[in-house]
């Protein structure tokens, strides 16, 4: 059961109780339905989340409106709520944005201080990170559809993506297939994020992740050579480095630097997750996209086909 079930099934189960319940019942430690509550309420001290197909509800408890009390002494007068309450933003976050772009854009579509956002993303206190991710944001904020309240903080909402992510991690078995594959989930993660970075189309993913990890699985490794990684240690954007780029010391810089990069360089969506865990199986060290315009992306076995991928490339680009 995840987290937004357990939520619904505890408030029901608590509007559904007239009277207040005897003081000995909060002594029974051991029962299903004070673990579920438990756990309930703890989630929702931080944000209420409620997933409507591919969408999520934020509101966060502070949007909560109490009815008042009918002088008869009957119970409460129905109301409707405040229309404020009632308003929602909604907010796409594509697969792959920055850490950085997505705050921005919440900022922008909620209209709150890009500073709090970033402020409680450099903390990450308090979002329900799982422990792998060291306290980092980036990677986590799960790019998805979300409709935000008026009312709802900046770590509410935050929180919310958190909790998306985790929900997504827990579908695809990220923890158990990172075992399986002899990384860590946060390594995963961070091969997610480069081939979504790389990809040009979803079927592209498998065969990139399956790049990687055949460079890294070589003895010595090869460097990544990833121009994505590169770009945002340099908080630049494009697909190919400047020779001054490449002289970066940044830790992002796999041209210089074996291995992964510290952790992820974008938010990955679950096509990039699921070919982190299991790639396509081939030879393949390389790959070029050949033609930008069109997204077509080649795969080379050897030094000599890259090379003809890359004179396919020039002439594409019009430099050939």
């Amino acid at each position: 059961m995840n987290i937004e079930d357990v939520l619904r099934e505890t408030l029901s189960d608590m509007a559904r109780e007239e009277q207040p319940p005897p003081p000995g019942r909060f002594l029974q430690v051991g029962t299903r339905r004070s673990r579920r509550r438990g756990l309930a309420l703890a989630a929702a001290a931080a944000v209420t989340v409620l997933a409507v197909g591919s969408t999520l509800v934020v509101g966060g408890l502070s949007s909560q409106v109490a009815a008042p009390k009918d002088p008869t002494g009957q119970g409460p007068v129905e109301t409707l709520p405040d229309p404020a309450q009632r308003l929602l933003e909604k907010i796409t976050l594509k697969e792959g944005l920055r850490l950085s772009d997505t705050l921005v854009q919440l900022s922008e579509k909620t209209g709150k201080p890009l500073r709090e956002f970033q402020q409680i993303a450099r903390s990450g206190k308090g979002l329900g990170l799982p422990s792998y991710a060291k306290g980092r944001l980036e990677g986590f904020a799960f790019p998805s559809t979300y409709e935000i309240r008026p009312t709802s903080s900046p770590d509410e909402i935050l929180a919310a993506m958190v909790t998306r992510f985790n929900r997504a991690a827990e579908d695809v078995g990220l923890v158990d297939g990172a075992r399986r594959a002899g990384r860590t989930p946060l390594e995963i993660l961070t091969i997610a994020s480069i081939v979504q970075a790389e990809s040009g189309t979803r079927r592209d993913m498998p065969k990139i992740a399956r790049v990687i990890y055949n460079r890294l699985d070589l003895k010595p490794a090869r460097k990544l050579e990833m121009d994505s990684t590169l770009m945002y240690g340099l908080n630049k954007y494009g697909i190919s480095a400047s020779n001054k780029d490449l002289r970066s010391r940044s830790p992002y810089n796999t041209y210089l630097r074996p291995g992964l990069p510290p952790g992820p360089i974008g938010n990955p969506g679950i096509d990039a997750i699921k070919a982190a865990l299991k790639p396509a199986d081939g030879p393949w060290l390389w790959f070029v996209m050949t033609d930008p315009k069109k997204g077509v992306t080649k795969f080379a076995g050897s030094e000599s086909e890259f090379l003809k991928l890359k004179e396919e490339w020039e002439r594409n680009r019009g430099t050939g």
